[in-house]
């Protein structure tokens, strides 16, 4: 496997093919289960990466570590979604509700923390800051963007937040 650090977590994928583990490294590896080869390695974090859960339909992957931050990684992409922060010390579990609404993280700083998590209202947000930025440079204005954002219900509402805290 050419490892050069330690495991510091892991998780299995619902549907059991790829195995996410954290690492001291800062990063955080995925690996097909099938052939035990390395998928991608997930970089990001700036320090430690403790923990890994992914949501329960696969599509994200919450990274837990001791840069104080959650990361959420789109798996289908295995691109960064989000970098939730909040927490005031280093950030040891992550779990997600069973229909994957919400984010619980727990933290050495004493406190757990519910995250709502919402991706058509992260797309809004987003689509609403291109919008903005095509405004004052509409040469670089990409149709697909637009078609994308003109089917989103129009919420107001935030798209990744903490809603609750415990601790403390």
């Amino acid at each position: 496997m050419g490892i050069q650090t330690w495991f510091l977590g892991t998780s299995f994928s619902p549907d059991g093919k790829i195995l996410a583990t954290a690492s001291g490294d800062k990063t955080v590896k995925l690996w097909d289960t099938a052939t035990l080869k390395e998928i991608k390695t997930l970089s990001g974090h700036t320090d430690a990466v403790v923990g890994t859960s992914f949501s329960p339909d696969g599509k994200m992957l919450a990274t837990a570590s001791y840069d104080n931050t959650v990361k959420l990684w789109d798996t289908a992409t295995l691109k960064e979604i989000k970098t939730l922060s909040g927490h005031t010390d280093a950030v040891v579990g992550t779990s997600f509700s069973p229909d994957g609404k919400i984010l619980a993280t727990a933290s050495f700083d004493k406190t757990v923390r519910l995250w709502r998590l919402d991706y058509d209202n992260l797309l809004r947000e987003g689509c609403v800051f291109m919008g903005e930025y095509f405004k004052t440079n509409p040469d670089d204005a990409d149709a697909e963007i637009g078609n994308m954002c003109d089917h989103l219900p129009n919420r107001q509402e935030a798209g990744f937040s903490a809603f609750f805290s415990m601790g403390q």
